[in-house]
């Protein structure tokens, strides 16, 4: 391995002025700078992680806190993307990633969330895509740790969301302007996001006076194929049945598409549909998806460098909610109705 003496002696300066340079200290030359860089670069010079974290205090280690009940991992075709550009911007930032998970042990012995992390020495960590209520969540929250949530507020912690309401309103203005009064819900499973995507469907229909029936509102799940499928059985054998179908995501939609077909129906002829998040599937699916595109690389990117910020500006970086839009993709999922 090569040391700062042997850079020092290839250099002909002095171990103090070679820290120097590889630390961009201000009291020598940038020439002076730009030469020690170039030899250790030639001499394939690494940083001892050890000695740096003790130089100083930190560790230039992310923890990544994912844990996705449904079983899908990093092929959750939204997660996988917003992880992926918060990956790209934290190793452009020098930091690698670690996965925090509650199959780590110590020995024998489990350890938790914050267990975890502080063993592991991460400078902070991010959240996504996990049961917020948990209580080893919340320890975590309330440690000294610094934390940026995805797609989930608490008070006095950073967060990086999609704007749900407003993406929910173009999505419903969208299927308004198309011709369709009778839309029906199937909504995930309760959370914020659901809240949010909720309450601004039912503002959006009120605020264009269209009034739609309960039975037209039904709780399915997020990436619920199963679920999405009966519920639209369901929703498609009332004595009125619903012209348009907004799904929780689409995925879930994939398993409301078969329901349909399976019934003699077609799409977007006998009924139309919606999904939400604007994911690669949404394009491959015949017709083509209707649904809302969320900017997954620009939520990854900005939860990325909020938390870098609380890491190496914890004292002068604003706690705040930053908030992503989206935008509404037409595909052809959604037929244009006249209205009388």
């Amino acid at each position: 391995m090569v040391s700062l003496k042997d850079i020092s002696l290839k250099c002909g300066v002095s171990v103090a002025t070679v820290s120097k340079a590889l630390n961009d200290q201000s009291d020598i030359s940038e020439e002076t700078k730009k030469m020690v860089k170039r030899i250790a670069d030639e001499m394939g010079y690494f940083p001892n992680a050890s000695a740096r974290a003790l130089r100083t205090r930190r560790t230039n280690c992310i923890g990544v806190l994912f844990v996705d009940e449904a079983g899908s991992g990093l092929t959750h075709d939204f997660f996988a993307h917003v992880l992926d550009a918060f990956k790209v911007t934290t190793e452009a930032g020098g930091y690698d990633m670690l996965f925090i998970n509650k199959n780590n042990r110590i020995g024998s012995r489990p350890i938790s969330y914050l267990e975890h992390c502080r063993y592991r020495g991460v400078d902070g960590v991010v959240m996504a895509c996990i049961d917020f209520r948990d209580k080893e969540v919340t320890r975590l929250l309330e440690s000294e740790i610094p934390v940026v949530t995805i797609d989930h507020v608490f008070d006095n912690h950073m967060a990086v969301i999609s704007d749900n309401v407003r993406g929910m309103r173009d999505l419903v203005q969208f299927v308004y302007d198309m011709g369709h009064r009778r839309m029906a819900y199937i909504h995930g499973a309760d959370s914020s996001v659901t809240k949010s995507r909720l309450c601004s469907f039912y503002r959006t229909l009120e605020d264009l006076k269209v009034q739609i029936p309960d039975s037209y509102i039904r709780e399915g799940n997020y990436r619920d194929t199963v679920t999405a499928a009966r519920l639209t059985k369901e929703l498609l054998e009332l004595e009125i049945p619903p012209t348009c179908i907004f799904y929780p995501d689409d995925f879930a939609a994939i398993g409301g598409i078969g329901m349909i077909r399976s019934m003699g129906l077609s799409i977007p002829e006998d009924i139309s549909v919606v999904g939400y998040d604007g994911t690669g599937l949404a394009g491959v699916m015949m017709p083509e998806l209707t649904t809302l595109e969320q900017d997954t690389g620009k939520i990854g990117e900005l939860a990325a460098k909020a938390l870098i910020n609380l890491v190496e500006h914890p004292k002068t970086t604003l706690i705040q909610s930053i908030v992503v839009e989206g935008r509404v993709s037409p595909g052809g999922s959604v037929k244009r109705l006249r209205q009388s």
